[in-house]
Order: structure tokens, then sequence, then C-alpha cells
């Protein structure tokens, strides 16, 4: 059994409401891109990537456990583990954990990154909400 850190309960119109918000992020992040100028941070856009991918694991976590992982982002891939067993593919653990070790530095810190970055933060995204979306229609 995989061990996960202390989350708070939830209920049914928590995914659906939780998933509402992932959309959204969803289509804020994908507008950054297209909308982004030659030499814009791409520090904003993977933010709102970051903070997409979080919306979509906590409908997922809501919606199989009844919880949502609180403070430390990174023990939602616990969180999803115990969730969903080896329904959590590698690959989509990969795009998450990629997607959260960039959260510190693109949130708090000064490191600039540059708009491919974002772009390829995006697919992670892409990729990872995609498989979310299956997920949820379960």
């Amino acid at each position: 059994m995989v061990r996960s850190r202390p989350g708070k309960k939830t209920d049914a119109a928590y995914v659906s409401a939780r998933l509402a918000v992932a959309r959204a992020y969803l289509k804020d992040a994908r507008n950054s891109n297209e909308w982004a100028d030659l030499g814009d941070l791409g520090n904003p856009s993977i933010a709102t990537s970051i903070t997409c991918a979080i919306a979509y694991a906590d409908a997922i976590t809501a919606k199989y456990r009844g919880e949502i992982n609180q403070g430390d982002h990174a023990a939602v891939i616990k969180l999803l583990r115990a969730a969903l067993g080896n329904a959590f593919p590698k690959h989509q653990e990969a795009n998450l954990r990629t997607l959260l070790e960039q959260k510190d530095e693109v949130q708090y810190g000064v490191r600039t990154k540059s708009r491919d970055d974002a772009a390829q933060a995006l697919v992670k995204l892409e990729d990872f909400a995609a498989w979310a979306e299956t997920q949820l229609l379960k």
C-alpha cells in the first residue's frame, strides 16, 4: 500500500468543480503560449501549466479516493498512486513530476524561463490532461 500525506476530504461536487477549474487553466495555458511575443518570459505560462496539472490531479484523487493533497504539491504523485495503483501510468507520473519540479523555480525564483520552455511544459500538460480526462470519464 502506498502511503499518502494527510489530505482534505472531498465530495462529488468537488470533482466536477475542480475539473472545470482544470479545463479553464488548460485553456489559459494554451492561450498564453499562442499569444506570446518573441522574447516574452515563459515563467507565467509554465506556472499556469503546473497549476492546471495540480487541478487535474486533485479532480482524479477526489473522484477515486475522496480526498485531495494539501500543502506539499510533490506529494500529489503519491496520492495519485494510492488512488489509482497501476492505472497511474509511469509516463504520466513523469509528465506530472517534470511539471511539479519547476513550481518553486518559476513561481518564486529569479531564473527566467523561455517561451520554448513554456511550450515544452505545455506538451507535457496536454498529454497529462488528455489522460486525466479519460480517468475522469470512467
